[in-house]
C-alpha cells in the first residue's frame, strides 16, 4: 500500500465492504444503517431498470399521453380509448409512470402528470430529443460491439449525415432536414441561457458557426436589433435556415453563408463568433481547425463564446460523460471536454483571456468566452 492515497485506501476497503454478501445483510438488519442499505439497494435497481424506465417515458410520449395529461387529467377508460389499449394495459402503463414520478393519481381516482412528467412536458427540447432515441437504444442493444469499433454504421451516424460526410458540401437538403429540426426544437431554452449568461449589446457584427436553421440568431434578433446577424453553416443547411429565417421575418436581419469550415474560410471582420452546441460533435483536429478559424476571422478586440454541456461539471458527470460519452460514440464522432481542455485548445491557437461564465444550467449549458491579448 505504499505510495497508496488515504482516500485510495479508503475506496479499496469501501469495495471490499460493499461487495461483501455478510456486510450487506448485516447492514439491512442494524436499524442504523438500514436506511442507507436501502438506498443503496434502490440505486442498484435503478441502474438494472432504467431502460425500463426510459421505455415507460417513451410510451407516454409517443401516446399522446404526455401532452393529453398535461391539459387534464383523464381517467383510466379515457386513457385507455385515447391510447387505443386495453384497459389493463393502460392501469399497468400509468401505474409504471406513477412509480418513476411521470404520473400520478389524483384524489378522484383520475390520472394527471407528476412532478418530472409535468417538467417534461413543458421542455419541447427534451421531448424531441426523447422522440429521436430510439436510434440511440438500437445503436446501444451492444454497448461493447460499438466500444470495440465493430459496429460499422450506426443509427446516429445515419442521422447526423455531416459526422461521417468527409466533404459536407455533398450534402444535399433531405439529408440535413432532420438533424436540423431536432436541433431547432432543443435550441430555444439554450439560447435563453446563453444570452442571460452573456449580454450581446456590446457587439455589432455576430457570426454564429453551425447556426443550423436560424434558431439562436433568432433570439438574438429579437433582443438585439441592431446587430449585423450571419449564419455560417455547410450549404445544405443554409438553404434550411434561409428558409426558416424568411418565415421569421427574418430575412432581411440575419444572413446566410453556405460553406464547410474545415475547407472554406469564415467571414471575417466578426466582433463576436459563437460556437453553439458545436465543439463537442468533433475530433481534437477538427476543433483545433475551427478554432482557429475563429481567430482569424475575428476583428481585434473580438470574442469568441462556446457554449455546450462540458465535462468535469460539478453534479454533470452523468449527462457529460455518461450520455453524451455513448451519444457520440454511437454518433460515429466527437466527445465532452472539459473548461480546461478547451482553455488548452484555445491558448493553443492564440487567444490569451479564456473567461467562464455562470449560466442558469450549468449541467446542460456552460459558456467560456475568448478573446485575443491586445
Amino acid at each position: 500500500m505504499a505510495g497508496v492515497s488515504l482516500r485510495d485506501r479508503w475506496r479499496s476497503l469501501r469495495t471490499r465492504l460493499l461487495s461483501d454478501p455478510e456486510f450487506q445483510r448485516r447492514a439491512t438488519a442494524f436499524p442504523l444503517t438500514r436506511p442507507l442499505a436501502w438506498l443503496g439497494a434502490r440505486r442498484s435497481f435503478d441502474l438494472v431498470a432504467g431502460f425500463v424506465y426510459s421505455q415507460t417515458l417513451h410510451a407516454l410520449l409517443a401516446l399522446g399521453l404526455l401532452e393529453r395529461l398535461q391539459r387534464d387529467p383523464m381517467s383510466l377508460e379515457e386513457i385507455a380509448e385515447a391510447a387505443a389499449l386495453e384497459p389493463a394495459a393502460a392501469l399497468r402503463l400509468m401505474k409504471a409512470a406513477d412509480a418513476v414520478d411521470l404520473t400520478e393519481r389524483r384524489d378522484d381516482g383520475r390520472w394527471g402528470l407528476g412532478a418530472d412528467g409535468a417538467a417534461l412536458a413543458g421542455n419541447p427540447g427534451a421531448r424531441a430529443m426523447i422522440r429521436h432515441h430510439h436510434a440511440l437504444y438500437r445503436d446501444l442493444a451492444d454497448p461493447i460491439a460499438l466500444l470495440r469499433g465493430e459496429v460499422k454504421e450506426t443509427e446516429l451516424g445515419k442521422f447526423w449525415r455531416y459526422a461521417r460526410e468527409a466533404d459536407g458540401g455533398r450534402l444535399k437538403t433531405e439529408d440535413v432536414e432532420d438533424y436540423s429540426r431536432l436541433m431547432a426544437e432543443s435550441q430555444s431554452l439554450v439560447a435563453n441561457d446563453i444570452l442571460a449568461a452573456y449580454p450581446m449589446e456590446r457587439h455589432s457584427r455576430i457570426l454564429d458557426v453551425g447556426g443550423g436553421d436560424g434558431t439562436f440568431l433568432s433570439a438574438v434578433a429579437g433582443r438585439y436589433p441592431q446587430a449585423d446577424l450571419t449564419l455560417f453553416d455547410l450549404p445544405a443547411v443554409s438553404e434550411v435556415a434561409r428558409r426558416r429565417l424568411a418565415d421569421r421575418g427574418l430575412a432581411d436581419r440575419v444572413s446566410v453563408v453556405g460553406g464547410d469550415f474545415a475547407q472554406d474560410a469564415l467571414p471575417a471582420g466578426r466582433d463576436l463568433i459563437t460556437l453553439v452546441r458545436i465543439l463537442h460533435d468533433h475530433e481534437d483536429d477538427k476543433v483545433l481547425t475551427l478554432l482557429s478559424a475563429c481567430r482569424e476571422a475575428l476583428a481585434e478586440g473580438g470574442a469568441l463564446l462556446i457554449a455546450e454541456p462540458m465535462s468535469g461539471t460539478r453534479g454533470g458527470a452523468r449527462i457529460a460523460d455518461a450520455y453524451f460519452g455513448f451519444y457520440l460514440l454511437a454518433m460515429g464522432t466527437g466527445r465532452a471536454r472539459t473548461p480546461q481542455e478547451y482553455a488548452g485548445m484555445l491558448e493553443s491557437v492564440g487567444f490569451r483571456i479564456i473567461t467562464p461564465l455562470s449560466t442558469r444550467n450549468p449541467l446542460m449549458t456552460r459558456v467560456l468566452v475568448a478573446r485575443v491579448r491586445a
